[in-house]
């Protein structure tokens, strides 16, 4: 499978995140759920750095269960419970990925636990 980002020179580009993802040759595609910031019985810390941190290896668990990797991702969507985390929640997408470009949504939202701050939604292929 390839996975090349897409930034089109008519468009707005980032160099944190790929406007768009084409896949090639891919021989299954996984699409997870929202991933929470919990663990145990579905408790979430305070404060949103762990929540996101806490996110993000939910996400990279169900990768694994998979047999995939991080390099799998080709898309996520981060909802956030305030836009006051966006800074944040860019750092940890780039600590998460290590730098590399992927297609991301993030939308500001209210979610279903009031606690918490961030989830996380992926495709990921190979």
């Amino acid at each position: 499978m390839d996975a090349t980002a897409i930034d089109s020179p008519e468009a707005p580009s980032s160099p944190f995140f790929a406007q768009a993802i084409e896949v090639v040759g891919a021989r299954r595609l996984l699409f997870t759920s929202g991933l929470t910031p919990t663990v145990g019985e579905w408790v979430a810390p305070e404060g949103f750095d762990a929540q996101a941190q806490i996110a993000w290896r939910n996400l990279f668990a169900q990768l694994s269960a998979a047999g995939m990797t991080p390099s799998n991702l080709v898309k996520v969507t981060i909802y956030l419970a305030d836009r006051g985390y966006r800074r944040a929640s860019a750092e940890a997408f780039d600590a998460a990925l290590e730098g590399r470009r992927i297609a991301v949504s993030t939308i500001v939202t209210g979610l279903i636990d009031e606690h918490w701050l961030i989830e996380i939604e992926a495709v990921a292929a190979d």
